[in-house]
C-alpha cells in the first residue's frame, strides 16, 4: 500500500462529514462539528494551515554530504522523529463506525510505535474510553500518552493513576477542551482551571506532565509556574474558539519567553514533514498532527499509521538536507523565511 491508495480508501469508509480533501486546509469544512472542522466561521482551523504556507525554506546545498537524523529524546524517550499522533476521540460521532474510540486508539497507538512515534489518546464522556485506551498503552508496554479532559480535579488525578499503572511514558491534559460544549450537552461538563489546580494536579504523579491548549505568553508561563513537562501551543484545530490565531503565528513569542523552562510542542494545521521543519525552525521541540491520522487509520489501519509517520519521516529528512542540516539541532531560523 502507498499513500495514495490509502487515501483512496479512506474516503470510501470515512463517513459523510470528512471529505478527504486534497488539501486538508479546513474550508471545505468548515463549521461542521460533528465532523472535523473548525468551530463558527472555521477561522482558527484555517489560519492554522493557512500561515504555515507563509513560511518558506532557504534552500543551500553547497555543504559536505550529510547523514541527517531526525531523532529527537522527550520524555526520557528516543524516537526516530519528532512528530507524535494527537488525541482523536469521539470518531464514531466526528467519522464513521468502522471504528470506535478504543480500536481506533489501538491502531494508532500501534502504527506509531512501529514507525518509531508514540500517540497521544484522547478521553471521553464514557469512562471506558479513557480506561479501554490505557489498557492498550499498557499492552505496548506503556507506550502511549493518555490524555485527559479538564474534568473536576479528583477524577484528573483518579485517572493519572491509571495512566501510571499502565507504565505511561507521560501524561497530558487538553485543557483547551474547556470550551467544548459538545461534553456538556451529553452530562459532563469541562472547565478551565487555575494555576494552583494545576500545580496539585502535576505534583500528584511521577510522569512527566503535558499541557495541551496554551496560545499565549501568559498561559505558558502559568505552565512553568504549575511544574509542567511541556506545554503543547495549540487552539484545539480551531474547534473550541472562533476565530483564534494560528498556532504557528503564537509560537516565536512563546518560544522567546520560556525555552528551555519547559518543552514545547505544537500542533495546528501540520501536514508534512516541511510543515514540522518550519516549527523546529522556530524553536518547537516536536510537533503533533491529528486529523491526517484519521485518513491514516480508516485507511489503513496500523499499517497506515505507520506509512503516514515514515512519510513525514522521509519529508524532513530530506528538508534537512536540502538545507545543510545534519541534526534537529541545526534547524534554526536561519533556514527559514517567514512572511507571518
Amino acid at each position: 500500500m502507498n499513500y495514495q491508495e490509502l487515501v483512496k480508501n479512506a474516503k470510501e469508509v470515512i463517513g459523510p462529514h470528512c471529505k478527504v480533501c486534497p488539501e486538508c486546509n479546513g474550508i471545505a469544512c468548515k463549521g461542521k462539528i460533528p465532523g472535523p472542522g473548525g468551530k463558527g466561521t472555521g477561522l482558527g482551523f484555517i489560519r492554522n494551515y493557512g500561515d504555515l504556507k507563509k513560511i518558506s525554506l532557504n534552500m543551500d546545498t553547497i555543504h559536505n554530504s550529510i547523514a541527517t537524523s531526525t531523532k529527537q529524546v522527550l520524555f526520557d524517550v528516543e524516537f526516530d522523529l519528532p512528530v507524535f499522533a494527537g488525541p482523536i476521540g469521539a470518531v464514531q460521532m466526528h467519522y464513521s463506525d468502522l471504528y470506535d474510540d478504543m480500536t481506533f486508539s489501538e491502531a494508532l497507538l500501534k502504527g506509531c510505535k512501529t514507525a518509531g512515534s508514540i500517540a497521544f489518546t484522547g478521553d471521553g464522556v464514557k469512562d471506558e474510553v479513557y480506561r479501554g485506551t490505557v489498557e492498550a498503552i499498557k499492552t505496548l508496554q506503556g507506550h502511549g500518552i493518555p490524555t485527559i479532559k479538564p474534568w473536576r480535579e479528583g477524577e484528573v488525578i483518579e485517572k493519572i493513576r491509571m495512566a501510571e499503572q499502565a507504565n505511561a511514558v507521560a501524561v497530558a491534559m487538553d485543557i483547551d477542551a474547556a470550551g467544548l460544549s459538545i461534553l456538556a450537552a451529553q452530562g459532563k461538563p469541562v472547565s478551565p482551571m487555575n494555576v494552583d489546580t494545576l500545580k496539585n494536579i502535576v505534583s500528584s504523579t511521577r510522569l512527566p506532565f503535558v499541557i495541551k491548549g496554551v496560545m499565549t505568553v501568559a498561559g505558558a508561563r502559568k505552565a512553568v509556574d504549575a511544574g509542567a513537562y511541556a506545554i503543547i501551543v495549540s487552539n484545539h484545530g480551531g474547534r473550541v474558539l472562533d476565530e483564534t490565531p494560528s498556532s504557528i503565528a503564537v509560537l516565536d513569542d512563546i518560544v522567546e519567553a520560556v525555552k528551555g523552562q519547559i518543552k514545547i510542542i505544537i500542533d495546528g494545521g501540520f501536514r508534512s514533514g516541511i510543515d514540522v521543519f518550519k516549527a523546529l525552525a522556530i524553536g518547537a521541540d516536536a510537533v503533533i498532527i491529528a486529523r491526517p491520522f484519521v485518513t491514516a487509520v480508516y485507511g489503513g489501519g496500523e499499517e497506515g499509521v505507520a506509512l503516514y509517520v515514515n512519510k513525514i519521516k522521509e519529508e524532513l529528512a530530506n528538508a534537512m538536507i536540502m538545507t545543510g542540516c545534519e541534526s534537529l539541532k541545526d534547524i534554526t531560523k536561519s533556514k527559514i523565511r517567514c512572511t507571518l
